[in-house]
């Protein structure tokens, strides 16, 4: 279902679920950052949600910043896996962040506007909405594996609908590099 016209970078807020027959594979992504065989099956065959919470909210240290800044917590599950938690603080810092399928991570996130964006695939089809920085860049670096990942979250249009977008760039340790685009459908608040 296309992202209602009230939904933007700016309100994330609800629940959403990835649109397989629109996104591409996570397979060549996961494998980059170390994913088992078994495990990378089980995510493709999963029907992946995302619970989001944005707010204006006071960071966790360690912050430059001394007043509220946008946070996003998200919820992500797959039916027959473990849920993953993650919060993002857009202010720039690097945080620690520890799951059962990543490991441990420093992730750092922040307002860009499209022309912030170097890497081509990153920034292709975002649209621009209202006047500033409207799109999330999102970059983690893996402590233990070795690899990053950087991500750009707004709005495309796909199949002529408004959708959430997230688009994704993994470099290996040893520079193998994997992309995807991930189109969520917006289930509801």
């Amino acid at each position: 279902m296309a992202a209602p016209q009230t939904k933007s970078t700016k309100d994330l807020d609800g629940n959403w679920v990835m649109n397989k027959d629109l996104s591409d594979s996570s397979d060549p992504i996961l494998k980059i950052q170390g994913i088992g065989y078994l495990t990378r099956k089980g995510v493709g065959l999963a029907t992946i949600h995302l619970n989001i919470k944005q707010y204006e909210g006071v960071p966790m240290t360690p912050s430059a910043s001394t007043g509220k800044v946008t946070c996003i917590e998200f919820t992500q599950t797959a039916s027959g896996l473990k849920s993953t938690e993650e919060v993002r603080y857009l202010d720039n810092e690097f945080r620690d962040q520890h799951d059962w399928l990543f490991g441990t991570v420093k992730v750092q996130a922040r307002w860009v506007a499209l022309e912030d964006i170097d890497d081509a695939f990153l920034k292709e089809g975002f649209l621009v909405e209202g006047e500033g920085k409207n799109l999330v860049l999102s970059h983690a670096v893996s402590q233990g594996r070795g690899w990053t990942a950087t991500q750009v979250w707004g709005f495309q249009v796909v199949g002529d609908e408004r959708r959430y977008c997230m688009r994704v760039v993994v470099v290996s340790k040893d520079g193998q590099k994997a992309q995807a685009r991930f189109v969520y459908d917006y289930q509801s608040k």
